[in-house]
């Protein structure tokens, strides 16, 4: 009689924590980093210094291209600062979050997405920088009809924000955000890129979509709320939600 030996399970495969939600207090290494980035590429921009201006101008043509066939962007879209930061990144099962090799692949796809619309934002915008903490891309859009003329809902600009959260695939949703930023640019609002790369990377996560559909009309609906109270006074009285943009009057005073 041949005895047999018992399989021995297979070993789980080792997880991973998720990055930082949003409200978290702490910055994830991916949104530091780009604000550190576009920080640093601004002050150049600003001073009109000719390799500044050349790498907005390469960052710009690089838009809704797959970055494999763009070498030209090597070193250009702040994958360096990403892992200065994410070498810090406490506790230590965050590291192993953010060197994992999918995570990393979603890294890149966002940063290159973040890092060329936000080229195309600051163009024509030399002293002010278009990336601003706090103007999440829902209270942009509401901050745009606002901008256009009326404090109610723009049946236009809502379909174009729709449509983009909409989208089915990340190259898609990145082109219909450069739509979007193109309204941005001309009316000389700003959007936080940080937070946008956090969540482009979170788009691509499992069960990540719902999350940023969540925060994107969060942030559009509270826009509306605090501009509403702002035209009521009487209305002070009602609690403030958490979360809740700063007042728009607070505008883009430092790239952070």
């Amino acid at each position: 009689m041949t005895s047999t030996v018992p399989r021995q399970a297979k070993p789980a495969e080792p997880t991973s924590s998720p990055p930082p939600r949003r409200d978290s207090p702490r910055d994830s290494p991916l949104r530091t980093a780009v604000a550190a980035h576009i920080r640093g590429l601004y002050v150049g921009y600003q001073a009109d210094r000719p390799q500044a201006v050349a790498t907005l101008a390469r960052l710009r043509r690089g838009l809704g291209r797959p970055l494999h066939t763009q070498p030209d962007l090597w070193g250009l879209i702040g994958m360096d600062a990403f892992q200065q930061a994410a070498e810090k990144a406490s506790p230590p099962a965050d590291t192993g979050y953010w060197s994992s090799d999918r995570t990393l692949d979603r890294v890149e796809a966002a940063l290159h997405s973040t890092l060329t619309l936000w080229s195309l934002h600051q163009q024509a915008h030399r002293g002010v920088s278009m990336h601003a903490r706090g103007w999440g891309l829902g209270r942009a859009v509401r901050e745009l009809m606002r901008a256009e003329g009326t404090d109610e809902l723009d049946e236009r600009l809502r379909k174009r924000f729709v449509r983009t959260a909409s989208a089915t695939s990340f190259d898609v949703m990145t082109l219909r955000l450069r739509e979007l930023v193109l309204l941005l640019r001309s009316a000389g609002l700003p959007l936080d890129y940080g937070l946008l790369a956090d969540q482009l990377l979170r788009w691509q996560e499992p069960g990540g979509r719902g999350q940023v559909h969540r925060s994107w009309g969060r942030d559009f609906h509270l826009a509306g709320a605090q501009r509403r109270r702002a035209a009521d006074p009487e209305g002070t009285d009602a609690p403030v939600a958490q979360g809740q943009p700063s007042p728009p009057d607070d505008r883009y005073p430092s790239a952070d």
